[in-house]
């Protein structure tokens, strides 16, 4: 199976530093006072003075406005507050457009696929948090919900590949989670309590108090739910605190993030299992937990025409599962340090502006792990050490053509005792772009390059290759053009992409007994994707999304089939009124059929069949107060998006869920 599957749990308790770090966070904000005219909401802070939001997805540093990232999808705080939303991973699902499949494993992290990469979807992206990368090396999704919600000012979707200045897995694109900015001589925070259908219920607070040089934040939350689906109660608790300090030209600060999670593992169905009763599993006494602790410095300098950023990040995770069912249990320890130092340089001469970016990226991940199965225990070991230099130009004609070109160099050593590997191998990205402004209204762009992936640790000790033998890189050629067309109350944008990919690294459950992940023939993976938006009226803004994408074998005893697990069509689109002290926002989702995971030969005759869902919210404001009432799924459609067999191997998406929130702002 694929090792996602496998995500491990612990059972549910408090650690002592989760405990000792919140009071003493909190204790001491609660300390401070605010004066009314501190006091302000997120939906209101540009009003009052907040600095501005910053975007660092199009160059790694915080961006230039002559730089903005072309054709990227924006959404902001405002947006998820008003959807009803209250993690990072269903935003990027429902007002993003990024289809999304149910999660295997765990609350609200579902495996998200930006153009067609199917089972490893999530690994053909890359997601970051202020420009430090939280993708999972261990085949396991971002954990986006346990970002706070209220400390995030804007989530960045650039689609494409981007390995040039983010590395491996950045074929689909990257997925940029901005947080707020640090307010100097003033405070605000929330209080949030949700509860709501399957036994849903959830609180949250935000904190964040600034003087003239120095800010500090922090924000906690905890979430109880029985699940829809038997054996898929999870309980989950996040706290996250930042303090900074800062002047006009200079900013460093430290973040700290601490995450847990304990869940029922409710397993797959059969085709007449889940026609029978979706809700119900098979097995009912598995369950995993996880432990995802972060520590991240980070530093921002102009000296004049220069800027110098580096983050240095350390993370550790401990992760445990116990499938009774199948006399499998597992725990494993990882441990991953980061650090990426860069130096930029911007020159403005007559009417060309050029920005030239140069940077490092270095990381040594490490894990152990122990199993056991049917009571035979057995180890693991591995590590991988990376280390990348990157180079990109870009330069700006008259304020309406911009041409960018970059490379990056990369070395990876991967090693296991347990698995007998031992290797080092060297991976090339390169990129070349341009755009220009016909009109004002109207700008074109052209993306051409190389794009990379290695298969991680876990890929490789379940390769299915004779011992000592490891996957080969995966290589993709790169190619899209478009045209993005408006004004911000009225846009479109229209892109067309194409990428040739060379031994894509794909779970297939066909191979062995458990499937093994494996090396493809030759792919392409093409289509087109829509983004529209438009202001009504006053009150009424609309948007939409649509993506057509062929996935295919180009050459091999597939050729010519479709990969399993990749919808051709998806379309969503949501609509928002907002009038005085009242909004609704509703959105619709349509996913087209799809292959089995396990259909690689498309032989199997049936498809999983497509699926409409139905979401909407509605709020009102009474002072500091806010009460809404949301709903998911509301035609109560039952669906699902994983499947790894011919009509088997299915994890049912949930039914219609409703909840209410109340919401207190300081």
């Amino acid at each position: 199976m694929k090792q996602s599957q496998f995500q491990p749990r612990r059972k549910a308790g408090k650690p002592a530093a989760l405990r000792a770090a919140v009071s003493l966070t909190l204790s001491a904000l609660a300390a401070w006072s605010y004066t009314p005219a501190q006091a302000q909401t997120s939906g209101n802070a540009a009003a009052n003075g907040t600095l501005a939001p910053v975007v660092v997805s199009a160059s790694r540093f915080p961006n230039d406005p002559a730089f903005p990232p072309v054709a990227a999808t924006v959404i902001t705080a405002e947006q998820i507050r008003e959807a009803g939303i209250d993690n990072a991973n269903e935003a990027i699902r429902k007002l993003g457009g990024v289809y999304g499949r149910q999660s295997l494993a765990g609350p609200n992290d579902f495996p998200l696929d930006l153009r067609g990469f199917g089972t490893n979807g999530d690994q053909n992206m890359v997601v970051l948090v202020d420009g430090v990368r939280i993708s999972e090396n261990e085949l396991t999704t971002p954990l986006l919900s346990s970002i706070p919600i209220e400390t995030v000012e804007r989530i960045e979707i650039v689609r494409g590949g981007s390995s040039v200045l983010y590395g491996s897995g950045a074929t689909g694109g990257t997925i940029q989670i901005i947080t707020k900015r640090p307010q100097a001589n003033a405070g605000y925070g929330s209080i949030v309590g949700e509860v709501g259908t399957d036994g849903q219920r959830a609180g949250r607070a935000f904190v964040s108090r600034g003087w003239e040089n120095m800010s500090i934040d922090a924000s906690y939350a905890k979430a109880r739910s029985d699940g829809w689906r038997d054996n898929t109660h999870s309980n989950q608790e996040n706290f996250s605190t930042t303090v900074q300090w800062f002047a006009s030209d200079w900013r460093f600060g430290l973040r700290a993030n601490i995450a847990q999670a304990d869940y029922g593992l409710a397993g797959a169905l059969s085709l007449a299992q889940f026609n029978a009763n979706p809700r119900q599993t098979k097995t009912p006494f598995d369950y995993g937990s996880y432990d995802n602790n972060s520590i991240t410095a980070f530093l921002e300098r102009r000296f004049g025409a220069f800027d110098v950023a580096a983050e240095l990040s350390h993370r550790e995770k401990v992760a445990r599962a116990n499938f009774v069912s199948s006399t499998f249990q597992s725990n494993t320890n990882v441990r991953n340090t980061q650090f990426s130092p860069r130096i930029r340089h911007v020159l403005e001469s007559g009417g060309v502006k050029n920005e030239l970016i140069a940077g490092v990226d270095l990381s040594e991940w490490n894990l152990n792990g122990n199993s056991s199965f049917a009571g035979f225990p057995s180890s693991s070991d591995a590590s991988q050490r990376s280390k990348a230099f990157y180079l990109r130009d870009e330069v700006e004609f008259a304020k309406n053509a911009r041409i960018a070109a970059g490379v990056r160099r990369e070395i990876f050593t991967q090693s296991s005792t347990s698995a007998g590997y031992g290797m080092s191998t060297g991976v090339n990205a390169w990129d070349l772009q341009a755009s220009y402004a016909l009109v004002p209204s109207l700008r074109i762009f052209v993306k051409t390059g190389q794009s990379y992936r290695l298969a991680t640790v876990d890929e490789n000790n379940a390769n299915g290759l004779p011992t000592g033998q490891i996957l080969k890189p995966q290589v993709s050629h790169d190619l899209e053009f478009g045209a993005t067309w408006g004004s911000a109350d009225r846009q479109l944008t229209a892109k067309w992409f194409r990428h040739r990919v060379r031994d894509e690294i794909y779970y297939d459950p066909t191979v062995g007994f458990f499937g093994a992940n494996t090396n493809l023939d030759p792919t392409k993976h093409q289509g087109i994707e829509l983004e529209g938006k438009v202001r009504v009226t006053d009150t009424v803004t609309a948007s939409a999304t649509y993506q057509h994408v062929e996935a295919k074998f180009t050459e091999g005893v597939n050729n010519g089939k479709e990969l399993a697990l990749v919808p051709k069509n998806m379309f969503s689109a949501r609509v928002n009124w907002k009038s005085g002290n009242q909004s609704a926002d509703a959105g619709v989702r349509w996913v087209d059929s799809q292959r089995y995971g396990s259909d690689f030969a498309n032989t199997c005759a049936a498809r999983m069949p497509s699926y409409t869902t139905l979401d909407a919210r509605y709020a009102v404001r009474v002072n500091a107060w806010e009460f809404a009432l949301t709903g998911t799924n509301l035609t109560d459609r039952n669906y699902f998006s994983q499947a790894f067999a011919c009509q088997g191997g299915i994890y049912p998406e949930n039914g219609r869920a409703v909840k209410f929130t109340a919401r207190y702002d300081f």
